[in-house]
């Protein structure tokens, strides 16, 4: 069994600005333990953020405290997390770094770590991060300081890299997009790319200020953009989240599509036109209603732990190169190394440009079993697995369901919550469980 880590989670480090991991002090202790860790000469760390207003003194702590360690430092400034991941390998960067706490609010930050490759970190570098924060910080000498630049043509790399990912003679001519770049990362990159393949944009949550990342707006609150879906009659609605490695759609009929029915569409459409490597990879959330359309299909699948990490692994570990997970967690190896919210859009638009389908048409295959999510707020989420009341109520509503759905306690790996999901056959019937779930949750575990 894997020793707990005391201060990385399931997407490296998070939590509430100037409190514990997420202080000034511990982020320039941070910064130093990685510049030990790369531990070589002429060592360079590429820094990224979100539009958080603390992303300003998150960046300035880390930036020094790689300069003490000895290592130079390459900042891009606000660009969303799979561009910090395709710049790192690109400029030869050992480590890429993201300030960003994604879906969270303003008040949350985090900081995520790529290697050389574009690849999230693995355990054992974690590790090493972590005995180096148990140690006292020593700065090297004057003359071996770590130097700082900034990278000016970062954002347009990064367009260029997303318009690569789809054949170079495909266009977007005459499409009208709404899009919605959460007031986060692709505020000013994701409104370039659409408009560059000729596809009229109208575009919402591109006004960032600091305070008003994924506040109403983004991936995880699509009202905004389903509306404006409508009012502007638009062909689709894409909506990502504040640092940009997620990506919910809206379809013309102002109805939301979700990483699983992205994942379906994908699937099919490489799996038409013979362009699927292998099988899928989704998660322990992943509706049933995929893994029956992947059979269907004679498409392998596969769930791992919810986290783009597991997603990666689960799909390295197979050879395949599709996955992710309901949030809109996308991940394609054939196109990136990373979950990529405007180049997982792009491959559904290459998909509906090259069926001539809609992206109501496309979804129509899959048929999802109805689902439902309860997070309940607990003060420790990990008790949760040895809880025996929970257990035994969730034994409970297995026997009732009868092998026609499933039950799911996750503890959540980012926020002081439990997350209670059910599927089964009806939406009565999964409401109604999964309500007498997170009563039990509430009453054990707050």
């Amino acid at each position: 069994m894997a020793k707990a880590k005391k201060y990385f989670g399931t997407d490296g480090i998070r939590g509430r600005v100037g409190e514990k991991k997420v202080s000034p002090d511990f982020i320039l202790k941070l910064g130093w333990a990685v510049g030990k860790v790369i531990n070589r000469s002429g060592a360079s760390v590429l820094i990224g953020k979100d539009t958080r207003i603390s992303g300003y003194l998150i960046e300035s702590a880390l930036e020094a405290g790689l300069s003490a360690a000895g290592v130079d430092i390459s900042l891009v400034g606000p660009l969303p997390t799979p561009g910090i991941a395709y710049l790192t390998r690109t400029l030869r960067a050992d480590i890429g770094i993201v300030i960003s706490a994604s879906h969270n609010p303003f008040y949350d930050n985090g900081i995520k770590f790529f290697d050389s490759q574009g690849w999230k970190i693995n355990d054992e570098i974690e590790y090493e991060i972590e005995k180096y924060l148990g140690h006292d910080l020593v700065c090297v000498p004057s003359d071996q300081l770590g130097k700082a630049i900034r990278i000016n043509d970062a954002q347009g790399r990064y367009i260029e890299f997303c318009k690569g990912s789809i054949p170079i003679d495909m266009r977007l001519d005459g499409l009208k997009i709404a899009l919605d770049c959460a007031n986060g990362a692709t505020y000013d990159v994701a409104p370039s790319v659409f408009h560059e393949l000729g596809a009229e944009v109208i575009t919402i949550g591109n006004n960032p200020d600091g305070l008003n990342i994924n506040e109403e707006c983004g991936s995880t609150h699509p009202h905004q953009l389903q509306k404006l879906v409508l009012d502007a009659k638009a062909d689709i609605g894409i909506a990502l989240d504040g640092d940009g490695d997620r990506v919910i759609l809206v379809d013309h009929r102002g109805e939301v599509v979700d990483g699983d029915e992205i994942l379906y569409v994908l699937m099919s459409h490489l799996h038409d036109t013979n362009g699927l490597c292998g099988g899928v990879v989704g998660t322990v959330m992943t509706n049933y209603g995929l893994e029956v359309a992947c059979k269907k299909l004679n498409v392998p699948f596969v769930r791992s732990k919810v986290g783009d990490r597991y997603v990666l692994s689960s799909l390295v570990g197979n050879g395949w190169k599709l996955g992710g997970e309901s949030s809109g967690h996308i991940v394609n190896l054939a196109k990136t190394t990373s979950g990529d919210g405007i180049i997982t859009a792009l491959q559904v638009l290459e998909a509906m440009n090259s069926s001539g389908k809609s992206l109501v048409e496309l979804r129509s295959g899959l048929d999802k079993m109805p689902q439902t999510l309860v997070n309940v707020r607990v003060k420790n989420p990990a008790r949760a697995n040895d809880c025996k009341p929970l257990q035994d109520a969730v034994k409970e509503i297995e026997s009732k369901l009868s092998g026609k759905g499933r039950v799911l306690l996750r503890p959540s790996g980012t926020e002081p919550v439990v997350r209670v999901m059910v599927e089964g056959e009806t939406e009565e019937l999964v409401n109604e469980y999964a309500q007498i779930l997170a009563e039990v949750v509430d009453q054990n575990l707050t």
